[in-house]
């Protein structure tokens, strides 16, 4: 369960039009104003629109 404390979801609107990973990447740098390095995995469930963001420090976590 520790792996899973340093994981933010975030859902994307059902109706939007397809989401592609660069747009997502777009979306962590310029909305959540993410560094590369503190990131350490993205998975995007393109059916659900759900993106799990794995974060290298999980004092992010507390300010999101």
């Amino acid at each position: 369960m520790t792996g899973l404390q340093q994981n933010v979801i975030s859902a994307f609107n059902q109706r939007s039009p397809r989401v592609l990973a660069f747009d997502i990447h777009e979306w962590i740098y310029e909305t959540l104003h993410l560094e590369e390095h503190e990131v350490v995995m993205i998975q995007i469930d393109g059916l659900r629109r759900h993106v799990y963001t794995k974060f290298r420090d999980p004092q992010w976590i507390r300010q999101y």
